[in-house]
C-alpha cells in the first residue's frame, strides 16, 4: 500500500515539473527548462516501476 502513495506522489512531483516547464519557456530559460524536462522523465520513470 505504501508503494502506491509513493508512485502517486512521484506523478504528483512529474505534474509539477511539467508546469515549471511551461514556466521557464514562457520566460525563454531554455535550459532550465530541459534540465526539468529530464527530471520530469526521472519522476514519472520512478512513479511508473515504483507502482
Amino acid at each position: 500500500m505504501t508503494g502506491n502513495w509513493t508512485a502517486v506522489a512521484m506523478a504528483f512531483v512529474a505534474l509539477f515539473m511539467v508546469g515549471g516547464i511551461v514556466s521557464f519557456l514562457k520566460q525563454g530559460l531554455k535550459k532550465g527548462a530541459l534540465l526539468l524536462g529530464a527530471l520530469a522523465a526521472l519522476a514519472t520513470t520512478a512513479a511508473v516501476l515504483w507502482w
